[in-house]
Parts: structure tokens; C-alpha cells; sequence
């Protein structure tokens, strides 16, 4: 009898803790891998670092040249709140910068417009005009600085603001580095802040993408995002299939529009989440880069840097509990580590406070620090892909990379990503994902430390420093506005604004006429509205 035999006999009944063993995704898991389990050529499969299929990374060196861009989200109150947090946590290490905005701008509206009341400045930062932008990057340099900037509805508007502003500093275009977010697509599928219909939204992207291939050629013009989706309650593998699906989406616009592909796919990124099945984490990183790199050469690049999928993770908020907080330290480390050893290139670490309030400064240090550890004491950032070659690994890999193209199929059997956003298809597909787990959790199939066992007298007190923002914030946020609009030149405004409702009724690109809007300090209220009377705003449908 060979040793796996001897321990696939071993497996008697009531030898194990359950009867099966499943991911997140619900693939079951076995005892043990072997090579019998993986069919793989090297050098098709794999490659090395820096090379395609670019599993084992996008770089030859990965961390041992560079470490990750350690780019903590944060946001509150107002501007002058957030410039002062921007500017805490670049003394204490941060390496860019990630911006977070209050719901209202997340909408497009201005502070002290009726929809905005009691949510200025609360989940967020709130700005409403290029004064507010200013105001937020006061005394940073952006010519020196990389900012990421978590917008979508509103992301074109956003980014002419933060283009202006840094013009104002005296910065050119050209120097500016860092990302909007501004992936509408997923917006419809989980997050739901979107403004126009799916159409007119994307001519809008594909604005962007063209104005920054010709403007500012260090600019990521789209972070193609899995992380509200896996938040909204997917699985690990809707989270990939679903975001590579919305990537190759907009690619496959921009090049109808008549993009040249290896010209705007370079500055193509992606942002993932990194949640609690470790291994499965580690393989969907790996698999999307593979299926990246497919299907880019597929259409036709012969650049590599078009090719390569650059992402950044975050650590997954939807784990964090309100029931002793402190587990979350440990939650959110052996997260970021999945991140790392998933090779990503920038990270940002939750707050262990998150699930009770926006963090405190003790919090997101401690956050950030996490990062500075795994960095620099583990030795995990001296080898590229550690995990590499490993027998349950590389399995698991191709597992994902399968069940994904299984969704791309039916994907394309319903008419591709818009018409299945129409019809509820994603929308369904998580919601469905969503109650099972919750199901699982609430049957303590699925164990969470302090919700569903290991619990506490003390489990239901807040017993940990909260950050409060005050409801002040939004009466001085509108008093500025109030005040901005008595002081800035209006019939400038009204002109940039009415020459901005003519050009997007054309097929011309409305990024130079937003920056004017920007410039002339035109807010975003207003601008949101002129475009709206063009484009409309989307209604979604009840699908369930």
C-alpha cells in the first residue's frame, strides 16, 4: 500500500472535524493535494516574474526591488479635516495617497443641497467645488505625490477638480500620478452610486481614457474594481469573474471607439479585496493576472505592460466586527499577508475600529503599521511567489481561473455586461451568494470568532475610542459654498457650464470643458446637473 493510500484510508468516518471542507466560493477542499492533481507546463502556465502569463507577478523583482505602495483610504469632515489626516499619516510612513469622499460627493451633490443633510462629511470627505480640492491637498505637493481617488458617478467632474488643482500648485499634467477609481460598471452590479444610465456613462470613461492617454500619460484612468463587489456579499470567484468581465468590457469600448489598445491598456488597474479564506485569496490574484494576460493578447496587444494586470487590494471591511474589535488586528493582518503573497501592488489596511466608526489616528496607525511588519520582519517579501509550485496552490489557481470562464459564458450567452446588468443577472448572482453565507454563519456552519462563538459578557459594549465627526461640519461646509457663490466671477461659470451642455450633446470629449467648469469654480452640484439634462439619470429596475 503506497503512503496515499495508507492516508486516504485513514479518512474513516467522524475522523474529521466536518464532512466537507469548502472556500468561500464553496469549492470543496480535499485532505491533500499531489502533483497528480495539477497538469502544468511551466513555462505556458507559469512563467517566471515579469513574464506571461505574469502568474508569479507583473515585475522581475516584485517586493525585492519595490516594496507595495502602502496607501491608506481616508476621509472626514471637511477638507481641512482630511488635508491634516493626509499629512499625519505621509510623516508616519504612508507612501500615497487614497482618498475617501462623503456620500453626497460619492452622488455628485453639493453639501448643502436637501439629499445631502445629516450625511456631510460622515463616511467621507466632502467636496463640492475646486476650493474644497484645493483645501484637501494644501501644502502636498501632487507633482510628488500619488493619489487614488475613490469616485465613480461623479469621477470625470472629481478628476478635473484634482486636475486644476494641482495646475494651480504649478504642477504639469504630465507629473501627475495616482487613480480614479471610476469603474461605473460595478456601480450598477453592487455599489449603486451611479448617476446616469450605463450608455452615457461609459462614453464618459472612455473620455477619460483617451483625454489621459494624451494628457497625462502617469495616470491609471480606471481602477477596475472586485472590492464593492466581493463587499456587497459575493463569492471570491463572482468577485474575479464579474471584475475581469467589467475590465475587458471597457476595453473592448474603448478599442469600437477607435482606441488603439496597446496605447490606454498600460494604464488599465485593478483594485481587489482580500477576505478570509487565505489560500483562496492568494489563488484568485494569481488566476486573475493568467486571465488577464489571455485575453488581452487575444485581441490583438503586443505590448506586455498591456498585458500585465497591476492591482490594489484592500482589506476586506465586510469581515470586520463590532464585537470585540481587537480580533479585527488579527483579521486584517493575516488579509493584508494574503494581499502580499497574492502580489499586489499597493495595499491599504483597514482600521481595527471600522466596524464602530470611521478610525482614529491610534487605529489606522496600528493599520498601517501592520503593513511596515509584513514588510520588514517577516522575510515574506524575499522570495517572489513563495507560493508558487505549491501542489494545493497552483490547484487552486486553475480551479479559479475555471470556474471563471464558466461565468464568461454566461455572461456572453445573455449579451455581455450591460444587458446583464439590465436584467439583474450579477445583481442576482450575489444576493444569492450573500444569503447563503449569511445562513452559514447564522447556523455556525461558518465559525466567526465573537459573533458566533468564543463570545463575552462584553461583547455588545463599545469599548474602544471612537471617531465622531461633528454635525457642525456640514453647517461649515455649507457656509462656504453659500460663500463661494457670492465671490466667484458667475457669468464665467454659467458660460463654462452652458459650453459644457453643448459639447455633451456632441461625440467631443468633455474633459477640457470640466476643467473649465473647475476652473471656474463651477461646483459639483452644478455641473452634475448640466450633464444630467443631457444624459438623463439611471432607474434601476426591481429585479427580485
Amino acid at each position: 500500500m503506497t503512503r496515499i493510500d495508507t492516508l486516504k484510508n485513514g479518512a474513516q468516518e467522524g475522523e474529521e472535524r466536518t464532512e466537507k471542507f469548502t472556500t468561500l466560493s464553496d469549492i470543496e477542499v480535499k485532505q491533500f493535494y499531489t502533483p497528480d492533481d495539477i497538469q502544468i507546463n511551466y513555462h505556458k502556465d507559469l512563467g517566471f516574474p515579469g513574464e506571461f502569463p505574469f502568474v508569479r507577478g507583473v515585475y522581475h523583482t516584485m517586493y525585492r526591488g519595490r516594496l507595495w505602495t502602502m496607501r491608506m483610504f481616508a476621509g472626514y469632515g471637511t477638507a481641512f479635516d482630511t488635508n491634516k489626516r493626509f499629512k499625519y499619516l505621509l510623516e508616519h510612513g504612508e507612501t500615497g495617497l487614497s482618498v475617501a469622499f462623503d456620500f453626497p460627493t460619492l452622488y455628485g451633490y453639493d453639501s448643502d443641497h436637501p439629499l445631502s443633510h445629516g450625511e456631510v462629511g460622515k463616511c467621507g470627505v466632502a467636496i463640492s467645488s475646486l476650493e474644497d480640492m484645493e483645501v484637501l491637498f494644501n501644502e502636498i505637493p501632487l507633482e510628488k505625490v500619488s493619489t487614488s481617488m475613490t469616485i465613480n458617478g461623479p469621477a470625470a467632474i472629481i478628476w478635473a477638480f484634482y486636475i486644476a488643482a494641482a495646475e494651480n500648485q504649478g504642477a504639469a499634467r504630465k507629473d501627475l500620478r495616482g487613480t480614479i477609481q471610476n469603474d461605473i460598471l460595478k456601480e450598477y452590479i453592487a455599489q449603486n452610486s451611479y448617476i446616469f444610465p450605463p450608455e452615457p456613462s461609459m462614453r464618459l470613461i472612455l473620455d477619460t481614457f483617451e483625454f489621459g492617454t494624451e494628457e497625462l500619460p502617469r495616470w491609471n484612468t480606471i481602477s477596475i474594481s472586485g472590492y464593492h463587489i466581493r463587499e456587497a456579499g459575493s463569492t471570491a470567484v463572482q468577485e474575479l469573474a464579474f471584475t475581469l468581465a467589467d475590465g475587458l468590457a471597457y476595453v473592448d469600448a474603448a478599442v469600437e471607439r477607435g482606441m488603439v489598445l496597446d496605447a490606454f491598456a498600460p494604464r488599465l488597474s485593478f483594485f481587489f479585496n482580500a477576505h478570509n479564506y487565505f489560500f483562496e485569496e492568494i489563488a484568485k490574484y494569481r488566476a486573475a493576472r493568467r486571465i488577464w494576460a489571455k485575453e488581452i493578447k487575444q485581441r490583438g496587444s503586443t505590448n506586455p505592460r498591456s498585458m500585465t494586470l497591476r492591482f490594489h487590494t484592500q482589506t476586506a471591511g465586510v469581515s470586520l466586527t463590532a464585537q470585540q474589535p481587537l480580533n479585527n488586528i488579527v483579521r486584517v493582518a493575516l488579509q493584508a499577508l494574503a494581499a502580499v503573497l497574492g502580489g499586489t501592488q499597493s495595499l491599504h489596511t483597514n482600521s481595527f475600529d471600522e466596524a464602530l466608526a470611521l478610525p482614529t489616528e491610534e487605529a489606522v496607525t496600528v493599520a498601517l503599521r501592520t503593513q511596515q511588519i509584513i514588510a520588514h520582519e517577516t522575510g515574506v517579501t524575499d522570495a517572489i511567489d513563495p507560493l508558487g509550485g505549491s501542489y494545493y496552490v497552483e490547484w487552486l489557481t486553475d480551479k479559479m481561473e475555471e470556474e471563471t470562464y464558466k461565468y464568461f459564458d454566461q455572461i456572453e450567452k445573455r449579451g455581455g455586461v450591460i444587458e446583464c446588468i439590465k436584467k439583474g443577472f450579477f445583481q442576482n448572482e450575489i444576493a444569492k451568494a450573500s444569503y447563503k453565507y449569511q445562513k452559514e454563519v447564522e447556523r455556525n456552519i461558518r465559525k466567526i470568532v465573537g459573533v458566533n462563538c468564543y463570545k463575552t459578557d462584553q461583547d455588545n459594549e463599545i469599548n474602544v475610542p471612537v471617531l465622531i465627526v461633528d454635525h457642525e461640519v456640514e453647517k461649515v461646509q455649507c457656509e462656504r459654498l453659500k460663500k463661494l457663490r457670492k465671490t466667484r466671477d458667475n457669468s464665467k461659470v454659467q458660460r463654462a457650464l452652458k459650453e459644457l451642455e453643448k459639447q455633451a450633446k456632441t461625440e467631443t470629449n468633455v474633459m477640457p470643458y470640466l476643467i473649465d467648469c473647475a476652473k471656474a469654480y463651477a461646483t459639483l452640484g452644478e455641473i452634475r446637473e448640466t450633464l444630467v439634462n443631457v444624459f438623463g439619470e439611471y432607474q434601476p429596475k426591481d429585479w427580485f
